[in-house]
């Protein structure tokens, strides 16, 4: 299997003074609904990140089939305000924001920028999210200040990066001099 990714992001005109500051928010899609709804949002003008990763694969009748396919699955990011929220709702194959019973929950806007800036750079495919492990953060390169879970992959070293607002991770092959370790404090209840 190999796999490369692709980043797919639909831009809008520059923020007015005079509007709402805009956020960056997870809309939870039907699953294997994530491109038609980045089709919707293109004619609605919505501004919408779907990070892509083409995966080819073999089947056992010998054929072989390249997809692309969602980094993150059932999940296309949103830049809108508060008050777009209710339109987009309203588009199909969307089924909530991510957040909790208060509303949306808005994602760090440096992970978003920092995965639409730099994830074309690596090969990064999905991963099962991990609370626990030794933790890494990237140091330089275009990931920089991001952090994660290190893992050793076919005589590669990965990091697993998650966003944790949406449980969602993702592996990507870094070089280990890019890395250094995250020291945490665990503090005990009383």
């Amino acid at each position: 299997m190999s796999t490369s990714v692709a980043n797919r992001v639909f831009a809008r005109e520059p923020i007015r003074e005079e509007q709402e500051e805009r956020g960056w928010y997870a809309a939870y899609t039907v699953p294997c609904h994530e491109k038609q709804v980045t089709r919707h949002f293109m004619v609605r003008e919505i501004e919408h990140f779907l990070p892509l990763y083409t995966s080819i694969r073999r089947w056992a009748s010998g054929r072989t089939v390249t997809r692309e396919c969602p980094l993150f699955p059932s999940y296309v990011f949103v830049h809108i305000t508060r008050k777009e929220q209710g339109k987009l709702l309203s588009v199909p194959g969307v089924l909530s924001l991510v957040g909790t019973s208060r509303g949306a929950t808005p994602l760090l806007i440096a992970e978003i920028e920092t995965l639409r800036s730099g994830l074309h750079l690596y090969h990064a495919t999905p991963h099962p999210f991990l609370d626990v492990g030794e933790q890494a953060r990237v140091r330089s390169g275009p990931l920089a200040g991001m952090q994660g879970i290190v893992l050793r992959h076919n005589r590669s070293t990965r990091i697993v990066l998650s966003l944790n607002q949406i449980s969602q991770s993702i592996a990507v092959e870094v070089d280990v001099a890019d890395l250094e370790p995250v020291e945490f404090r665990i503090s005990k209840l009383a």
